[in-house]
């Protein structure tokens, strides 16, 4: 790229075909868009998988057993599932900043009413209204994300936005370990986690009318030249998808395509909240203190941090999606399955972090996918399909793997069904990705 370019001057492709952009353009964007959202996808999902550690001393004061607790993990993805459509829906409709900004709002005030539960049925009837509060926030960003990258640049993009999933591991687990420790006020550790935790989220939402912007032609931090050629970019990427097919919702929501995607995002959503919520007690159970736990519960997201951001450069720089997505997915299965065989603390814990490190790697190649063939509200009802039945993973691999623990006693029936769901679905996505992938993505 040329050098001592002035501001405004939009650059010329170089010598290896790379899309014209003004120098800096798109560091500037990011930059403005994605710490942010980052942060804010951090206290999301910290405020989403907290009740793992949290059940370290819930399930024992309010006495809920593993089937009631996997029962109360799953009901989360049962609301978010049946309201995630409806939600992306409205945010292409009033737009991402107004939307993400009430999603942040009720779901900040949802997680800190967790602290206050007091049995089975107010545990359920919290997670519920999580899962229904928090609908949206994912698949709406991704979607967002689509209106500002071009498709060649979207899977390293999208790497370094889900990084917040790692990063809430490497820091919101010693912390949430931790938390853990505190007691006054007539709060017990878990409850004062949960308020702790699911505060940002409320003090967070009114930045977001400030710092987001919809479109291209919003952002005023951007010069005019700079707004007008990435709106024309991303204007004349929109028209090359659709010359190719225009899809209406209808044809959206039962597109085989969309559906097989839907599949895979499932046995990838059971693949990671099986390990999320019972890592943590898999762990205690070799004789750790909550501290410790929480200190080893970093390793494996340090290791995803790694994998997720280099994968997703590597499928931009190779131009693939399926592949990256299929091989990620399978070995995580492998992984899984193998950790369920092996009896050695140290194994199965190297293991179980090698499966939640290629769950995550998948997501960045996964999500650049659906960008490749729909647009606007079409790719806005895309996403938010394929999250939404995806997302039912995370309400059946807990519960059965919950149900199943409670009748034996062991967590290891449950996982192996799991990884061997996650092994042959991404077998059969490659070989239908595959055909489909000779086509340039961007």
């Amino acid at each position: 790229m040329a050098t001592n370019v002035p501001s405004g001057t939009l650059v010329s492709p170089n010598q290896s075909g790379s899309d014209p952009i003004e120098a800096g353009l798109f560091r500037r964007v990011t930059l403005r868009f994605i710490p942010f959202l980052m942060v804010c996808y951090f206290v999301c999902y910290l405020s989403r998988v907290n009740l793992g550690f949290a059940a370290l001393q819930m399930n024992g004061d309010l006495r809920l057993s593993p089937t009631v607790y996997g029962l109360g993990v799953g009901f989360f993805f049962l609301t978010y599932c049946v309201c995630e459509i409806p939600s992306n829906l409205m945010l292409h409709k009033f737009g991402a900043s107004r939307w993400i900004t009430r999603i942040m709002l009720s779901w900040g005030v949802c997680a800190v009413a967790m602290a206050f539960i007091t049995g089975v049925k107010s545990f359920y009837v919290m997670r519920l209204l999580l899962g229904a509060a928090e609908a949206g926030f994912y698949p709406g960003v991704l979607f967002f994300l689509t209106c500002w990258y071009p498709a060649a640049r979207r899977a390293r993009i999208m790497a370094v936005f889900i990084a917040a999933i790692p990063i809430s591991g490497i820091i919101g687990s010693p912390l949430s370990g931790a938390l853990l420790s505190l007691h006054g006020l007539g709060l017990h550790g878990w409850q004062w986690l949960f308020l702790i935790e699911g505060l940002p989220a409320v003090l967070l939402a009114p930045a977001v009318l400030f710092l987001i912007q919809d479109s291209p032609s919003d952002a005023k931090w951007l010069s005019a030249p700079e707004r007008e050629w990435l709106t024309s970019k991303m204007s004349a990427e929109q028209r090359q998808v659709e010359s190719k097919r225009v899809y209406s919702m209808l044809q959206c929501l039962t597109s085989p395509l969309v559906l097989l995607m839907a599949a895979m995002y499932f046995s990838n959503v059971c693949l990671l909240n099986g390990v999320t919520f019972f890592m943590p007690t898999i762990v205690k159970g070799f004789g750790m203190t909550n501290s410790q736990t929480g200190l080893v519960m970093a390793i494996p997201s340090a290791l995803a941090l790694i994998a997720l951001l280099w994968w997703g450069r590597r499928s931009d720089k190779h131009q693939e999606r399926y592949g990256h997505a299929a091989f990620a997915n399978l070995l995580g299965g492998v992984a899984l399955l193998l950790s369920m065989v092996i009896h050695n603390p140290v194994a199965r814990v190297s293991l179980l972090s090698l499966t939640f490190a290629c769950t995550l790697a998948f997501t960045a190649p996964f999500w650049a996918i659906p960008g490749s063939f729909l647009t606007g509200r079409a790719a806005a009802g895309g996403i938010a399909t394929v999250s939404a039945i995806g997302v039912l993973g995370g309400f059946i691999a807990p519960w059965i793997i919950g149900a199943i623990r409670d009748r034996t006693g062991d967590f290891r029936v449950g996982f192996v069904g799991v990884a061997c769901l996650a092994m042959i679905v991404s077998i059969v996505f490659y070989l239908i990705g595959r055909r489909r992938e000779r086509e340039p993505i961007g």
